[in-house]
């Protein structure tokens, strides 16, 4: 076939894989959001989001850079971004030509029977040979119809997933640490309150003894008050293995010994008054939230994926080369005559394959049907975590402000019942009943601050906690993938 033919031969093949059409489209429509959270509070009582987690208690501030520095599950996460950059240094070199090196020695033993007795005389053949080679070739895809460079496309949208994914694992490990800090803290609180009931029930058991080796008063006054006591030592006891589950929590997640997490817990805080909430944006979180920028990242990856799948209707073309060295003897490797080369160019089409590669093109859409609604499933999903974690906030401000108003009512009460009971004109009765209603109301309002606080936790890590560029957030893994990045990928795609 001379040049001519070959070259309307891959004109064929081009012009009937071209009429095979483009890759379909598939709809992605940007999420619609609403313009505003139905529980945010008003933009004039807004604080900044880092300010939602601990970052004044030393506690955290050292067990969130423990964490940081030698925590497995962050450990790998890294991991993850590390595979997809080499998969896509992998998938770019493949754009580039591949050039090698090779040398080789081969004996060969001819029998000379193969070639008949009737040779011409004076014509011997050399049965024993012994050949010397050394060649350099190369090889390279022009990739004229850009399926090499639509999978180059979906493996740095890897790189985009895994990094948001690295950060979706960051902030968690974060969230729980600080809420675990906050657990502890609201464990010292109510041992606290426990503390000061178990003080004024011993008080009060001893003035019943007191009364009652005056023969003023019944020994049961006594039994009733020391039951209280009795009570309040119970509740002491029990927040030890509140104490260790925590303890434990925080050595899985900072990869610290147990004596090292109590050190880092007996750091206290100064008194800070609790954070207010945060003003932000639904639309927000398709550039802040981890798991929001993974799913996008994972949506763009598949649409140039069925880009370099409907590419294989085209033809491919290859071109190689190869110049080297060849002779059978080494003392002629470096004759001029030893020199030799190729130069080869190829293309290969499909033309019959039953049905082979659109089968492949359509579920390569499926597969990105599938990612986009997955996307939209996690951006309702950030938008539903982020009006509960408002809600949350809102919810848990009224029940502390409550909890302690009635704490401090109960504990007025009480003191006042005490008052009357010393001047005679109330009964034991009384005080004994303002006492019992009392106890637990400070470690009922302890643990509603501690819920308060925590809500903020929950509320932080569902807006996506802190930007990559914040100060809290140290060395955070970098992605830009937003919704304008898919939309723009889908484009090239075409």
């Amino acid at each position: 076939m001379n040049g001519r033919a070959l070259l309307a031969a891959a004109s064929a093949l081009t012009l009937a894989a071209c009429a095979a059409g483009p890759a379909p489209e598939i709809a992605t429509p940007m999420p619609v959001l609403p313009e505003s959270y139905l529980y945010a509070p008003d933009a004039q009582t807004g604080a900044a989001l880092g300010a939602l987690l601990p970052v004044a208690d030393p506690a955290f501030d050292t067990l969130a850079a423990q964490a940081l520095a030698s925590s497995p599950t962050l450990a790998e996460a890294a991991a993850r971004v590390e595979q997809a950059r080499a998969g896509a240094q992998r998938a770019g070199a493949e754009r580039l030509p591949s050039v090698g090196a090779n040398a080789s020695v081969t004996g060969q033993r001819t029998n000379p029977d193969q070639f008949g007795s009737n040779l011409p005389a004076g014509l011997s053949i050399d049965t024993e040979r012994v050949a010397y080679a050394a060649n350099i070739t190369a090889r390279w895809d022009p990739d004229l119809f850009g399926r090499l460079r639509a999978q180059e496309r979906a493996a740095l949208a890897r790189i985009d997933q895994a990094d948001a994914s690295a950060r979706a694992v960051r902030l968690a490990l974060l969230a729980e640490i600080a809420a675990s800090v906050i657990d502890w803290r609201t464990l010292e609180a109510r041992d606290a309150a426990i503390r000061d009931d178990l003080s004024s029930a011993t008080e009060l058991a001893r003035l019943a003894g007191v009364r009652e080796r005056a023969g003023i008063a019944p020994g049961f006054d006594r039994v009733r008050a020391e039951s209280a006591a009795a009570a309040s030592r119970s509740r002491l006891a029990a927040l030890d293995s509140e104490r260790a589950r925590l303890t434990g929590r925080l050595v899985t997640l900072t990869a610290q010994g147990g004596e090292q997490v109590r050190a880092s817990l007996a750091q206290q805080p100064q008194d800070v008054a609790m954070a207010a909430s945060v003003v932000t944006l639904p639309s927000s979180l398709l550039s802040n939230r981890p798991d929001v920028l993974a799913a996008a990242s994972a949506l763009a990856a598949q649409d140039a994926e069925l880009a370099a799948t409907a590419r294989q209707r085209f033809p491919v073309f290859n071109l190689s080369g190869a110049i080297g060295l060849l002779a059978f003897g080494i003392g002629n490797l470096f004759d001029a005559d030893s020199l030799v080369g190729s130069l080869a160019a190829s293309v290969a089409a499909p033309l019959l394959d039953f049905g082979r590669i659109e089968a492949e093109i359509a579920a390569s859409a499926a597969q990105k049907k599938a990612a986009f609604e997955a996307y939209r499933g996690t951006v309702y999903t950030a938008l539903g975590d982020a009006e509960a974690g408002y809600g949350l906030v809102a919810g848990a401000d009224a029940e502390a402000r409550a909890a302690d108003h009635e704490a401090a009512s109960l504990q007025r009460a009480a003191r006042l019942a005490n008052t009357r009971y010393e001047a005679g004109l109330a009964d034991f009765l009384t005080v004994l009943e303002a006492r019992r209603a009392a106890d637990a109301s400070g470690e009922r309002a302890a643990a509603a601050l501690g819920r308060a606080r925590r809500a903020r936790v929950i509320l932080w890590q569902a807006l996506g906690g802190d930007p990559p560029n914040s100060p809290q957030m140290v060395a955070p893994p970098s992605t830009t993938m937003v919704w304008p990045v898919v939309q723009r990928a889908a484009g090239e795609a075409r």
